[in-house]
């Protein structure tokens, strides 16, 4: 068998496959999508974590705090949430500040790459819906998943520059400035503290 070194996004032109493998396909985009705020400040390849990875950690560090600390919030919904929120980079890449695109562009090509993942499948409407009320941010488990969003970037942060691969201050600098929850600042202080 050839190997191929293309995009799981690729390789699904002009297959005739289910939409559920289709949209798989599509998601694998994610785990093999850098974080550009890691390589762009240093850290190797071998070593970036993906957006798939940070999907996933956020959801366990959602449910988690959820649990521990906001029971009244609709865990099953902050967990779908958690693990659906970057969808959009399946097709726009991984859009950071210094990419200097204005915030309602991002945002607009971010929903034609959820529409285009989610459009096929069954159920797909509800889960257009549960990322277009991430981007809002309107409800309480919407800004509780934005939240450890920005506290996972920073722990993340931390995580690295406790491995030598990276100065952590700007990172952190950003988290602190998106958390309003003192728990998570609280947090988010405590591995800044040992990262030093």
């Amino acid at each position: 068998m050839e190997m191929k070194a293309d995009n799981p996004v690729t390789l699904l032109k002009d297959q005739d496959l289910d939409p559920v493998i289709q949209a798989y396909f599509e998601l694998c985009q994610l785990k093999q999508l850098y974080r550009q705020g890691w390589l762009r400040r240093g850290v190797s390849r071998e070593r970036c974590e993906s957006v798939a990875e940070h999907s996933f950690a956020c959801a366990v560090l959602a449910t988690w705090l959820a649990q521990a600390y906001y029971p009244q919030l609709d865990l099953s919904k902050v967990l779908r949430m958690a693990l659906l929120h970057d969808f959009g980079e399946i097709y726009t890449g991984d859009i950071i500040p210094v990419d200097a695109v204005e915030a309602k562009e991002k945002h607009r090509r971010e929903a034609g790459s959820v529409a285009q993942v989610f459009a096929k499948l069954p159920g797909g409407a509800a889960y257009q819906s549960l990322w277009e009320e991430f981007e809002r941010n309107e409800t309480a488990e919407a800004r509780f998943v934005r939240q450890v969003d920005r506290l996972e970037m920073g722990l993340q942060a931390g995580l690295y520059a406790l491995q030598g691969l990276l100065e952590p201050d700007e990172f952190f600098a950003s988290a602190r400035q998106a958390l309003d929850d003192p728990r998570f600042s609280s947090l988010l202080g405590a591995v800044e503290a040992i990262s030093h």
